[in-house]
């Protein structure tokens, strides 16, 4: 048996490229959560939950997260056995109510452990990959239409997204669709256009700005009501052409059973934080998949540990309609591992070496860790 001899919980606070506007907050650095999870046979795993906007998105904060797992998580999984994850995230789900964010960091510090000490990438664990490089899309936040395109033309030129996601819902309904119709006609013909409303609208707003951005251009759009207005969503869906998609309202298995039994949304946006885990979220993309509900993966806008993670899961999943949106790591001005994750050729190759084939430099981690 391979015991869990300690875990230990970092806060990052990473500053961004640039203010990130969402409908609920200003992001201008991201508090990055990491834990590492020593093994009695010397392998430390490493796994990360990091969220946007402390409270302002969910019921998890870095702090939270921070206090729980120290608190509650650890001493619950000094009983276990590393190299069994399923049994572990059992126990834990047993005893924790909710807390997905802590678990999935958990979840994947095992996974990236076990991976390690078979000599096996993540993705093999999880089934195999049918990939080796995930497109991704890139987020336009500024609110500044003419810095947003501009940031979009540098990008493409570079060959580094052609999926632009913008993000609305703190102006009025016309003001943000103008915006977004500007962008999309400047992008026409070379990359998509699609919006994240954050649940900023009524079911009025939505049915007006549907209309309006189907007539610009844009693909899709996530979220536009509130997570927990299944019937509006539905609604939505039934009368778009334009594709909608669900996000925060999916927060595992069961949320993703009763989204795909209301028919509320063309899409699901998957997210392993949001769903407890990489094994939840393939769990997801099963029931999406099933009720012929397309797929996209999704980000909380993690670094470079928790995009690792997704990425491997992501990469066993053949039907990744709308593509993924791992660009965490690009968001953030510094890097805190020890070979930055590879993007080329408008998405992210996903490592190949044991666990999740990635590995943290605890000296440069150290300057923005918080005390």
């Amino acid at each position: 048996m391979v015991r869990i001899e300690q875990i230990e919980v970092v806060i990052a606070d990473i500053p961004t490229v640039r203010p990130h506007v969402l409908a609920m907050t200003t992001m201008h650095s991201q508090a990055v959560v990491l834990v590492f999870l020593r093994r009695s046979d010397g392998i430390f795993g490493v796994g990360e939950a990091t969220t946007i906007g402390g409270l302002a998105y969910g019921e998890e904060s870095p702090e939270s997260i921070k206090v729980n797992i120290e608190t509650y998580f650890a001493p619950i999984l000094q009983s276990c056995d590393a190299d069994d994850v399923a049994a572990c995230m059992a126990l834990l789900s047993g005893h924790i109510v909710g807390n997905r964010f802590a678990k999935c960091a958990i979840e994947t510090a095992l996974l990236d452990g076990l991976g390690q000490a078979r000599g096996l990438p993540v993705s093999e664990l999880l089934g195999g990959r049918s990939v080796d490089r995930l497109e991704v899309a890139w987020t336009l936040a500024s609110g500044d239409t003419a810095l947003d395109i501009e940031e979009g033309q540098r990008v493409f030129e570079a060959r580094r997204h052609r999926h632009f996601k913008l993000k609305i819902g703190k102006r009025d309904v016309e003001a943000d669709c103008a915006h977004v119709g500007a962008i999309a006609k400047a992008f026409e013909g070379k990359a998509s256009v699609r919006v994240d409303v954050n649940q900023a609208w009524s079911r009025g707003q939505a049915a007006k700005g549907a209309a309006m951005l189907q007539d610009a251009g844009v693909v899709l759009i996530e979220q536009p009501l509130a997570k927990s207005d299944f019937e509006g969503m539905a609604e939505l869906t039934a009368n778009c052409d334009i594709a909608i998609m669900a996000d925060e309202a999916l927060t595992g298995p069961d949320s993703a059973r009763q989204l795909a039994k209301e028919h509320a949304g063309d899409a699901f946006s998957l997210k392993i934080t949001q769903s407890g885990g990489l094994v939840p979220t393939a769990e997801v993309a099963v029931i999406a998949r099933e009720a012929n509900i397309a797929l996209y993966g999704g980000t909380m806008l993690e670094g470079g540990i928790g995009t690792a993670a997704s990425a491997h899961l992501f990469a066993c999943l053949p039907d990744l309609v709308w593509h993924t949106e791992l660009f965490g790591p690009l968001l953030m001005t510094e890097e805190f591992l020890t070979e930055p994750l590879v993007y080329r050729d408008f998405g992210l190759v996903v490592p190949d070496g044991p666990g999740l084939g990635v590995r943290v430099d605890r000296g440069k981690l150290e300057l923005f860790r918080r005390h």
